[in-house]
C-alpha cells in the first residue's frame, strides 16, 4: 500500500544507472451468501443471539459487542500506515524537524555547511515557509492540517485529488522521522491490537535496500533471473542480511522494554505476537525491484522467525506496477525455486474500473496465484473483471487461496464498497477470507471497525465473523500444523485435529482449563496451533461471559 517516490532511491543510483474494482451489483445476485455448515455449541448459539440483538439495537451496541470479540490476527497491516498522524507529529517534534507550511509535510533542517552538525528547527532558525514541529502545540490550525494531510480524516474528494491520490500521497508527507521511533510505533500498533482482543500481527515493513539496488546495477542485471541472482550473491549481497535482522531484533527488544514485558508491570501488548512480511517497493525500474525481491527472499529464508513472507506494495496502477506486472510475477516465480520455504502474499486486484484501462483489470489476481505462487491475495477487489472469473474463484477455493479483505481502505482509495465489493462473491464461492486493516492510521480506523463494517454492510452472522477470525490464524504464515485441518469452506472448523478434539470440546465448560496431555504435546510442536488454541480459549471465555 505504501507509496514512496522512486526518486528517493533513483537519485542515489543515478550514477550507476547512467553508467551502466469492483464487482458489479448485478453480479452479486448470482452469488448468494453461503451459509456456515457446522453445528453450534449452546454457548455459540447464545452468543449469536446476543450478536443479533446488538445489531438490532444499532451500530453503537454492535461496535461494543465486536470490540470484545476475539479477532485472531491482522494479516494485512503496513506498519508505517498503521501509525496515527498524532504519533508522527510527536516524533517529528522530538527529532526537531520543520514543517513545510504549504505542503503540510516534514522537512529536515539543513546544516549551514556540509561539515556542520545537523541543526534543530526552531522559531529563530526555521526558513521562510517552515514551522518548527516542536511548536505545533501553539499552532492548532497547522496541527489539524497535518493530521488531515497525513490521513483520510475529513477528506472529501475534489477535482484533481481523488481518495486514491490523497491516501497514497500521505506517505511522503510524514516521511523523515528517525528510525529510532520504530519501537514506539510497534508498541502503538500492538497496544491497539491487544485492546481489541487480537493476538497476532503480520506487519509489512521495507528494510533498507539501496545497497542491494546498487549491486543489481553494478553486476549488470540482465533479466536472466538465476544468473543475476548468482552474480549478486557472489558480489556480497548476503552481507546485508545480518544488519537487517539485527535491526529488527533491536527494535523488538526496545518495544518489549517499553511494554515492560516479563515484569509485573507488563502491558497487554506483551501478549501480541508479531512477525514481519518483507515489503518490496515495486514502482521502480526492473533492476531495483529484482534486487529487493532477491534480498527479501534471502532475509526471509535466513530468518523465518522474523520475516515470514514477502509482498509487493505501492499503488498497483502506477506506471512500473502496470507495465512490469507480469515481469514481477516471473521474478518471484524464478526466485522462489531457490527459496521454497518462503511464503508469498501479494497485493493483487487493488484496482477499479476507470483507474486503469479495461484490459488492466483482467489478469492480476490470476497471475499472482498461478505464476508467482501467491498463497494469499491482498484486496482482490477486481476479481469479477478478471478473465473467466468463475473459474478463478473455483481455483482459489480449491487452492485455499485466502483473500485479505480491507473494506475501509477499498472504500477510501477505490470508492468500492457495498454491493460493488466482492466480499459476498468470495464467501459464496467458498474462498477463504479474513478481515484486515491495511493502514489503520492513515484510514483512522481499527480492526473492530472492519468487523462492524462487514457485519452491517453484508448482514454477516456471528458464525461467519468467527470463521473469518479463525481464518486469520489458520492462513497465517506461522510455522507448524493447524489445529484445524484444512478442508473445504463448508467443512472448515467442524473437527479439530484428533489430539485436541476432547480438549476443545471441554473448553466451553472450563475456558481456562489447560489442554490434556495429547493436545499439549501437539501444541508444543506448532506455533500456529498454539495461537489457534489461545484463540479458542478466548472464544470460550467470550461466549461464556457475553450478556445474552
Amino acid at each position: 500500500m505504501l507509496r514512496l517516490r522512486p526518486a528517493l532511491v533513483l537519485a542515489v543510483l543515478s550514477c550507476a544507472l547512467v553508467s551502466c474494482h469492483a464487482q458489479p451489483a448485478e453480479t452479486a445476485a448470482k452469488h448468494p451468501r453461503a451459509a456456515i455448515n457446522r453445528p453450534q455449541t449452546p454457548e455459540e448459539a447464545r452468543t449469536a443471539r446476543a450478536f443479533d440483538a446488538a445489531r438490532a439495537r444499532g451500530p453503537l451496541d454492535l461496535y461494543a459487542f465486536l470490540h470484545d470479540m476475539p479477532k485472531g490476527g491482522d494479516l494485512h497491516n503496513h506498519l508505517s500506515g498503521a501509525v496515527y498522524a498524532e504519533s508522527w507529529i510527536r516524533a517529528a517534534a522530538q527529532d526537531h524537524l520543520c514543517v513545510d507550511i504549504d505542503q503540510h509535510a516534514f522537512v529536515k533542517p539543513k546544516p549551514a555547511s556540509p561539515t556542520a552538525q545537523q541543526v534543530h528547527c526552531d522559531a529563530k532558525a526555521a526558513p521562510a515557509g517552515e514551522f518548527p514541529a516542536s511548536d505545533l502545540a501553539d499552532n492548532q490550525p497547522l496541527y489539524d492540517a497535518l493530521v488531515d494531510a497525513f490521513s483520510m480524516r475529513a477528506f472529501v474528494p475534489v477535482s484533481g485529488e481523488s481518495g486514491h491520490d490523497h491516501f497514497f500521497n500521505t506517505f511522503d508527507k510524514f516521511d523523515g522521522t528517525s528510525p529510532t521511533h520504530l519501537p514506539e510505533y510497534l508498541d502503538e500498533v500492538a497496544t491497539r491490537a491487544a485492546r481489541q482482543n487480537e493476538q497476532y500481527l503480520e506487519l509489512m515493513h521495507t528494510p533498507p535496500f539501496v545497497e542491494a539496488a546498487r549491486l543489481a546495477v553494478s553486476t549488470g542485471y540482465t533479466g536472466d533471473f538465476a544468473a543475476d541472482r548468482g552474480k549478486m550473491i557472489d558480489a556480497g549481497l548476503r552481507t546485508q542480511i545480518a544488519p537487517i535482522s539485527d535491526r529488527m531484533t533491536a527494535y523488538l527488544n526496545s518495544q518489549r522494554e517499553l511494554e515492560h514485558c516479563g515484569t509485573p508491570a507488563a502491558t497487554p501488548a506483551c501478549g501480541i505476537s508479531i512477525r514481519f512480511i518483507y515489503q518490496v517497493l515495486r514502482n521502480f525500474p526492473p533492476p531495483v525491484v529484482f534486487a529487493q525481491i532477491l534480498l527479501g527472499f534471502e532475509v526471509a529464508a535466513a530468518h523465518p522467525e522474523q520475516f515470514v513472507a514477502i509482498n509487493l506494495v505501492q499503488p498497483e496502477d502506477d506506471f512500473y506496477a502496470m507495465r512490469d506486472y507480469r515481469l514481477h510475477m516471473r521474478m518471484i516465480a524464478a526466485l522462489h525455486r531457490f527459496y521454497p520455504g518462503v511464503h508469498i502474499t501479494l497485493h493483487a486486484g487493488e484496482l477499479a474500473p476507470g483507474l486503469v484501462p479495461p484490459e488492466g483489470l483482467t489478469f492480476h489476481i490470476r497471475d499472482a496465484i498461478e505464476t508467482a505462487g501467491a498463497e494469499r491475495i491482498g484486496h482482490g477487489v477486481d476479481v469479477m473483471y478478471e478473465d473467466h472469473p468463475d473459474d478463478l474463484l473455483r481455483s482459489m477455493a480449491t487452492r485455499h487461496t485466502m483473500v485479505e479483505i480491507n473494506l475501509t481502505s477499498n472504500q477510501g482509495i477505490l470508492n468500492i464498497g457495498g454491493k460493488d465489493h466482492p466480499l459476498p462473491v468470495y464467501l459464496a464461492a467458498g474462498v477463504p477470507v479474513a478481515l484486515s486493516t491495511d493502514d489503520e492510521g492513515v484510514n483512522r480506523s481499527d480492526m473492530t471497525h472492519e468487523y462492524l463494517k462487514a457485519a452491517t454492510t453484508y448482514n454477516l452472522t456471528y458464525s461467519q465473523l468467527k470463521d473469518m477470525a479463525r481464518n486469520s490464524l489458520t492462513y497465517s504464515f506461522l510455522p507448524g500444523d493447524s489445529l484445524w485441518p484444512i478442508a473445504s469452506a463448508a467443512e472448515m472448523y467442524r473437527a479439530a485435529t484428533p489430539a485436541c478434539r476432547a480438549s476443545l470440546a471441554a473448553l466451553p465448560r472450563t475456558p481456562g482449563a489447560p489442554p490434556a496431555a495429547p493436545c499439549a504435546a501437539f501444541l508444543a510442536t506448532s506455533q500456529k496451533a498454539g495461537q489457534q488454541w489461545q484463540q479458542e480459549r478466548r472464544f470460550a471465555a467470550f461466549e461464556s461471559t457475553t450478556v445474552h
